[in-house]
């Protein structure tokens, strides 16, 4: 592909836009039911539902708008990487359900590209960028 500045200077944002997508709008299908998600959390027999939806609606929320925003870009990716591995153990081990296999590798991705951000930063569009930090 060789050294296209164009493409090393879009490709992070387009990047991390993509994986914000996954977490806000899953952060605003939980905003829009609180019960069904607490019920959700309750029925994967994790512990306090309603503080593990709080965490879920900052985490995703949060880190999602982080995330396109550019700033603060490699905390907010390693906080969503943390919470997706989580999710991945907690909601998706039942390996015999190929559905959940599915998810699980997907959140393995997920953390993967998440953790990539963490390592090179969010690039030159980004509120890191402008404060020198990217």
């Amino acid at each position: 592909m060789g050294t296209n500045l164009a493409l090393q200077t879009s490709l992070p944002f387009l990047g991390r836009l993509l994986l914000a997508i996954i977490f806000i709008s899953s952060g605003v299908e939980k905003l829009a039911d609180p019960t069904g998600t607490v019920d959700y959390i309750a029925a994967a027999n994790l512990p306090l539902p309603w503080v593990a939806y709080a965490i879920a609606l900052l985490a995703e929320l949060g880190g999602g708008l982080l995330l396109v925003l550019g700033y603060q870009t490699r905390i907010a990716a390693l906080v969503l990487a943390v919470f997706t591995l989580a999710s991945a153990i907690g909601f998706h081990t039942e390996f015999t359900d190929q559905n959940q296999m599915i998810h699980f590798m997907k959140n393995l991705a997920i953390t993967g590209g998440l953790l990539q951000v963490v390592a090179f930063g969010a690039g030159r569009f980004s509120l890191d960028a402008r404060a020198g930090h990217a």
